[in-house]
């Protein structure tokens, strides 16, 4: 039985009667001397269906590679209104759930007290929401943004400028550019992640059921949660998290990479690549062995401690006045094209909506499941309320800090003649800003400290996540299936990244992202459905 079983809710809670018992679909296989405790038919079918995956990037590699050139611009191109309007729907939900009585519901039971303080908290929710990418998009998107706004062709066809650009005027270039990237990276991204989390920890910790996607679903489909119904929601869910975590995976060892060369001289290369993602794979798989508190919350800690001296760092010797006067300027302009930015229907900058946006949405969303699980996991014991504003505004606004700082001191530089900071390729983008400031040597090395440490983080608790997942909603499997799921996120970044690259990994992640958007949409019904239903909301 899972800790979530036997702890319960504590105090006032709406427990939903069932007849299901954690792991009653299980099956327990011995493998030598390892023992396994397995959903059936969950795990059979998400892992056979990933071997195949990789035996076909592995075994057909030009020819996967071009289905998945083909597939993830067919998919962001035919859906990016789908994609936006579904990310409209989670940022609606989570705002007006944070400002309604909803909000007084406590996760657990009004009895209900936090297993983690703030700090702990606040550093596994970071970590696992958004490591890698602020590290790789921190300097490359905003100076992408700026570039393609600023220049004389913006707002033609094939420009890549969010709604038309700015040209020729480098002053609302760089607001609009900024704004830009802070809206992939503030509030909307969160709120996917927090209707996810939110609703696990309601139908864990208050309802009584098991810890996996499914059961979000029992006010709508009832016991037939238990039966296929509930199988095609978790291997949905199997998949999106773990191609979502190849995608981040791969760009993880692309920036990890490129650092090493740039100091090390290490070649860029695919063997290169790949033995990083062995060698950090092992490393995970130690944190894996070491358990939630041990591995992944240290890890955390350790990553938030370096994250915040690289940030101090750049605000300090970078243009201090500029980024302080920038935070509000960027946050401002935010708000100005927030709507303009967000809007799904008859858009003009078709590359940017498409190829920016609706990427980013449908690898938020096959994310979802992997950082939703997991911040469910660490959150019994705050209120709705508390858990949303958390959740979604707080790493909004280290969002906003983050990209003006790393953002804002690049674009100074490149204003200032240091063109080949532009001109480096995105992996790179990074270390060139550095470069141009004192101590680049030790920065870039906790640059790539810092990459390679998130990369560990999101390969340890994705496996956790999906090892919850195919055994059932039992969150106390043997550890073998961890090791078994951490090893496998490995291998599938591999097989993509030699199969088409890195948009191989985009587009998997992508076309996992799709259907579990139609899955999400409809748990947003059962969640309003889960806290109507507590005592607590009447």
């Amino acid at each position: 039985m899972s800790d979530v079983a036997d702890r319960g809710p504590d105090g006032d809670a709406n427990v939903i009667d069932t007849d299901y018992e954690v792991g009653q679909h299980n099956i327990q296989p011995q493998i030598g001397r390892f023992g396994m405790d397995i959903h059936n038919p969950v795990f059979a079918i998400s892992a056979g269906s990933i071997i195949l995956m990789v035996f076909y990037s592995l075994a057909l590699p030009e020819q996967a590679g071009a289905f998945f050139g083909w597939l993830r611009p067919t998919l962001t191109s035919g859906f990016d209104w789908f994609f936006l309007l579904a990310g409209n729907v989670f940022v609606v939900l989570t705002l007006v759930l944070i400002v309604s009585p909803l909000g007084k519901i406590r996760l657990g039971g009004t009895e209900a007290k936090p297993d983690y303080s703030y700090p702990g908290w606040f550093a596994m929710l970071f970590a696992a929401g958004m490591g890698i990418g602020l590290m790789f998009f921190g300097v490359s998107e905003p100076i992408s943004h700026y570039s393609s706004s600023v220049a004389d062709g913006a707002g033609a066809p094939d420009s890549w400028a969010p709604l038309a650009g700015a040209a020729g005027d480098a002053a609302e270039a760089q607001r609009l550019g900024m704004a830009a990237t802070i809206f992939h990276w503030g509030l909307h991204p969160w709120a996917i992640y927090a209707v996810v989390a939110l609703a696990l920890a309601l139908f864990a910790y208050n309802k009584g059921l098991p810890l996996s996607i499914r059961s979000i679903f029992y006010p709508i489909f009832g016991e037939r949660v238990w039966g296929w119904t509930g199988h095609i929601i978790d291997t949905l869910a199997v998949f999106a998290t773990l191609f979502g975590l190849a995608t981040s995976l791969g760009i993880g060892a692309e920036q990890a990479n490129a650092g090493l060369n740039f100091l090390f001289g290490i070649p860029v290369s695919d063997t290169s690549k790949v033995v990083l993602i062995s060698g950090i794979t092992g490393i995970a798989l130690i944190s894996v062995v070491a358990g939630l508190d041990a591995g992944v919350k240290r890890l955390s800690e350790i990553n938030m401690v370096l994250a915040i001296l690289l940030l101090g760092f750049i605000i300090v010797v970078g243009p201090t006045l500029a980024i302080a006067t920038g935070f509000f300027g960027n946050l401002g302009a935010y708000l100005q094209y927030l709507p303009e930015l967000s809007n799904p229907f008859g858009r003009d900058d078709a590359n940017f909506s498409q190829g920016w946006t609706s990427f980013y949405w449908a690898w938020w969303i096959s994310w979802s499941p992997f950082v939703g699980m997991f911040i469910a996991r660490v959150s019994r014991g705050r209120t709705v309320r508390e858990f949303l504003f958390c959740v979604l505004i707080v790493p909004s606004v280290v969002s906003v800090l983050w990209m003006t700082a790393f953002g804002g001191t690049a674009l100074s530089l490149l204003q200032a003649g240091h063109q080949e900071i532009a001109d480096a390729a995105l992996e790179l983008k990074l270390f060139t800003m550095l470069e141009q400031l004192p101590l680049a040597g030790i920065t870039s090395f906790i640059g790539i400290v810092l990459v390679i440490v998130f990369f560990v983080t999101s390969s340890d608790s994705g496996s956790l996540v999906i090892d919850t997942i195919t055994a059932g909603g039992k969150v106390d499997a043997p550890v073998p299936q961890r090791i078994f799921w951490a090893t496998f996120e490995g291998m599938v970044a591999i097989a993509l990244l030699l199969g088409g690259g890195l948009g191989a990994l985009q587009a998997a992640s992508v076309s996992t992202g799709l259907p579990f958007a139609l899955v999400l949409l409809l748990g947003c019904v059962s969640l309003v459905k889960g806290l109507m239903s507590e005592p607590k909301a009447k």
